[in-house]
């Protein structure tokens, strides 16, 4: 079981981000491999240290992180978080943090052995929009979009840039009346990717790219609300050059207007019509609702205005402080036109005592009623 990034860094929900970068450089300093060569278990937790800092450094992911938890980032279609599988991607992603530490970026002992010293470029994220029903929000699961996305097109190649010999940047030294100036800026050959385009693949662009159909699904978490971003990690543009990573799909969520419940917060509305023989005999109702049918009892003499709740028949909580309720409104339809019979049984019993509204202290009032649903 993964554990929580806060405790992994060691830092409280309320740091800063100045505390969880300090936090997280003094991680990498007791574990990083330069100071632990060979020792496994010190670098699992230096992947561990980068995992949550990668989530916890940035506001969105950190803000999915607080809402979602471990949950976040799991399954196709969870939001993009750390699981690095190898060193290089550390010290590629979080090299000025290394460099500050140990003097040299890139150039550890880690990662003169072996890791890679081209940067890594990454592509371009793609948004979009989802509509999705009471339904999807109350049953969460899996919807598949269609995206178009850029991906390096087949036979397209690279090679490294002859100006920085893949480093991407360029070191210039210029001469002033105070002596020599050097300064280090990115290649304006290769734009700071470290490669350059060798060949092109059929139909592709300038950089080597084509446009391609995917499908992707996207992992829908019970409750969800209206504009929440799902945010599912290489499923963007790629990256030109073989050093790349792709960026992200961004998916906005759009809810979709029910026709016949009305959602507040968790709790939802439904409203119930009954003929008047079925508010004076009684009847039963089977009412679908989007997590299935209920049957429901109504006893004779039901009065319009009567609020049934439904317990736990609502919408779950995202954070999974339990469901709302299923809130039913119940109303009398009094036909607007009888025939003569109809119309005689009324005129008939127009006085008749049993007819004459007699609320009682029994029956709450429309006031009272909407006291007890918010308390």
């Amino acid at each position: 079981m993964k554990r929580d990034y806060y405790e992994i860094l060691g830092v409280d929900k309320n740091a800063t981000a100045a505390e969880i970068k300090r936090a997280y450089r003094k991680k990498a300093i007791q574990y990083h491999p330069d100071k632990n060569p060979g020792d496994k278990e010190a670098e699992e937790k230096f992947k561990e240290a980068a995992e949550a800092y990668e989530v916890l450094s940035d506001p969105d992911k950190k803000a999915r992180y607080d809402q979602f938890g471990h949950q976040a980032f799991e399954g196709p279609g969870g939001f993009e978080g750390g699981h690095f599988t190898n060193m290089e991607d550390i010290f590629a992603q979080f090299g000025d943090i290394f460099g500050d530490i140990f003097g040299g970026g890139f150039r550890s002992s880690y990662a003169r052995s072996g890791g890679r010293t081209a940067p890594r470029y990454r592509g371009s994220d793609l948004r979009v929009k989802l509509k999705i029903t009471l339904k999807d929000i109350i049953n969460g699961g899996e919807k598949k979009i269609k995206i178009k996305r850029k991906i390096k097109a087949p036979g397209t190649t690279y090679q490294t840039c002859h100006q920085c010999k893949g480093t991407g940047k360029v070191t210039r030294v210029t001469n002033t009346i105070f002596g020599a100036m050097q300064t280090t800026g990115t290649c304006n050959v290769c734009s700071g990717t470290g490669q350059v385009l060798k060949s092109r693949g059929a139909g592709s662009d300038a950089n080597g790219m084509i446009l391609k159909e995917d499908i992707v699904s996207i992992k829908l978490p019970k409750g969800v609300r209206n504009g929440v971003q799902l945010r599912v990690g290489g499923k963007g543009n790629e990256a030109p050059g073989t050093n790349g990573i792709a960026g992200d799909l961004i998916v906005q969520l759009v809810e979709e207007s029910d026709n016949n419940f009305k959602r507040e917060g968790n709790n939802l509305h439904y409203d119930l019509y009954l003929s008047m023989p079925e508010a004076v005999l009684g009847t039963e109702k089977i009412i679908e609702t989007p997590s299935g049918k209920i049957k429901l009892r109504l006893e004779p003499g039901t009065q319009s205005g009567k609020i049934l709740r439904l317990k736990n028949k609502g919408v779950p909580d995202i954070d999974g402080y339990g469901t709302g309720d299923l809130l039913i409104n119940v109303n009398i339809w009094v036909p607007k036109k009888l025939d003569k019979e109809q119309k005689e049984f009324f005129i008939k019993n127009f006085d008749h005592p049993n007819f004459k509204p007699n609320p009682g202290k029994s029956e709450k009032s429309f006031f009272e009623k909407i006291h007890d649903m918010f308390s």
